[in-house]
């Protein structure tokens, strides 16, 4: 017989809820390329269409373990987000690099 989750949840001890809402927060934040897309409710064709390239080429981006950092930028600028570079440390600092805002770099040229 299978189980309601909300009642699975409710038996839960309030640590094992506490990890159980970090763990689901974690995973909403990490998603590869066509995980996000589909989060979006974006289909390949239609991201494609924005980007002005063929369907094949976005699935051959979405595939892809390494890319330039302005094609990383230009695909999420498609899906309506912004593409922010940060530098973790061991010692728990965070770092923004800005050196590839390509937005910033025009404003500076002008």
């Amino acid at each position: 017989m299978a189980r309601n989750f909300k009642t699975l949840r409710e038996k839960m001890s309030p640590a094992t809820r506490a990890r159980a809402n970090q763990l689901a927060a974690q995973y909403r934040s990490e998603m590869a390329l066509d995980e996000l897309r589909e989060a979006r409710a974006m289909t390949q064709q239609h991201l494609a269409r924005i980007l002005k390239v063929k369907q094949a080429a976005v699935s051959k981006m979405e595939r892809r373990t390494d890319m330039y950092i302005s094609t990383l930028q230009h695909f999420v600028r498609a899906m309506g987000g912004e593409l922010k570079i940060t530098a973790v440390f061991p010692e728990g600092g965070k770092i923004e690099i800005k050196q590839f805002d390509q937005g910033k770099k025009a404003a500076a040229a002008s």
